[in-house]
Order: structure tokens, then sequence, then C-alpha cells
């Protein structure tokens, strides 16, 4: 029986540097730049007064159709490139411009502090006398 991956943790842009190679991850941020000649793109959020930029590497969502300025959503593995540091190679990028990224944000944190709670939760679980 073979196992499905883990569900891709959301990292907020500014995070997605700690992401360890090889991890699955979700992410967003603002198209400003797409190069097709190298399968690159990059997405840039603000955050406390500092523009922090994701670079995501686009040959397995190609043909990919840029709107510059639109707020995307990508799904992918953390690669550390020569050169360019992290990189997320996109399985999924959509457009979901219109998103409000500060609602975003408090859902992820909400999502953090549920799965948090629930660990702690288990943890103080006490298994029932015979249980394996």
């Amino acid at each position: 029986m073979t196992m499905l991956p883990s569900a891709a943790v959301f990292y907020l842009p500014w995070e997605v540097n700690s992401v360890r190679e090889g991890e699955s991850l979700r992410t967003f941020g603002r198209l400003i730049c797409y190069q097709p000649e190298e399968s690159r793109a990059t997405l840039s959020t603000q955050h406390a007064s500092k523009e922090h930029h994701v670079l995501i590497h686009t040959l397995f969502v190609e043909p990919f159709h840029p709107i510059i300025g639109a707020q995307y959503l990508v799904l992918g593995e953390a690669e550390n490139f020569d050169g360019v540091g992290m990189m997320v190679r996109a399985r999924v990028l959509n457009c979901v411009d219109g998103v409000n990224v500060a609602l975003l944000q408090k859902a992820i944190d909400e999502q953090r502090s549920f799965f948090q709670e629930r660990e702690r939760n288990q943890g103080n679980v006490t298994q029932p006398a015979g249980a394996t």
C-alpha cells in the first residue's frame, strides 16, 4: 500500500526560505515577473514594511499565461537552486486575484493554532488499558 505525501503546509512568503529542500508547501504573492525562457516567475508580498520575494520554477505548469500584478497561489516543493537560493517547483499555480490577503493570513494563523491545539490534546490523551 502506497502512502500519499503529507498535505502541503501553508507558509507565508517571508517564511519560505526556512523550508527544507524537498518539502511540499503552499504560499502566495503578487506576480511581479515572469521569465518564460528560464521557466521562472517571481511572487512578491509586503510584510512589516519589507518586500519579500518568492521564486517559482514554472516548468511543470507551462504553458503559463501570466497576469503581471495579479495574486497567485502556488503549491509545490522547495528546491535549492545554485546562485538563486530557495525556489518553489510549482505543481499548481493559480491566479486568485481579488483574494483578501489579510484574511488569508488570518486563516493561515487560525489553521496553525488549530493544529497546534489538536497536537497538544492528542499528546494528553491516555490509551485505555490493553490498547496498543
